[in-house]
């Protein structure tokens, strides 16, 4: 059993791993795979889920759980029985329960021994590194042609957009 992001880019049963990608490659990863109905598949998601209306599953081996808190979402983890196991990451989660980062990342790798898990984000975030962290793999895909998500979060911190001028500065056309 796995899931394919691109060519030459591969998700095993056995491993827990960690992707940074635009939506759109992972909706299509996910809903492109038939196969996928054939297993006992967990999709967590915290608070808010971009993913979770755009996923085409209505089989009984689909299951959504949506923990609130980082003690709940490390309970999900540790109680999961599923072949896969999908998290869309919410940073929220652990905004109050950094503690927790830690021990949820060796939950996701203990799960992974057993079955494929995925921690997904579109971008990185502090939460998702520490997480990441105990991951066997970590997956960045950036579509060519878009700004690389470093340089747009290096230019918003500088003060200046991605082209190199000042945020406040704006461009007047005659």
């Amino acid at each position: 059993m796995q899931i394919r992001l691109r060519p030459g880019i591969t998700l095993r049963q056995g491993t827990f791993s960690a992707v940074i990608a635009p939506e759109r490659v992972i909706l299509a990863a996910l809903n492109n795979n038939p196969e996928l109905e054939r297993f006992l598949f967990l999709f967590v998601c915290g608070n808010y889920s971009r993913l979770i209306s755009h996923i085409g599953r209505s089989a009984s081996s689909f299951e959504v759980r949506r923990p609130f808190t980082a003690d709940q979402f490390l309970s999900v983890i540790r109680e999961a029985g599923h072949t896969i196991i999908f998290i869309e990451h919410d940073p929220s989660l652990f905004e109050t329960a950094e503690r927790l980062l830690e021990p949820a990342g060796s939950a996701l790798k203990e799960a992974g021994h057993e079955a494929l898990v995925v921690l997904y984000a579109p971008a990185m975030d502090r939460p998702f590194a520490a997480l990441a962290r105990q991951a066997d793999r970590v997956i960045e895909i950036v579509n060519p042609g878009e700004p690389d998500p470093r340089q747009r979060m290096a230019a918003g911190r500088s003060g200046r957009r991605g082209d190199g001028r000042p945020q406040a500065q704006t461009m007047l056309e005659v």
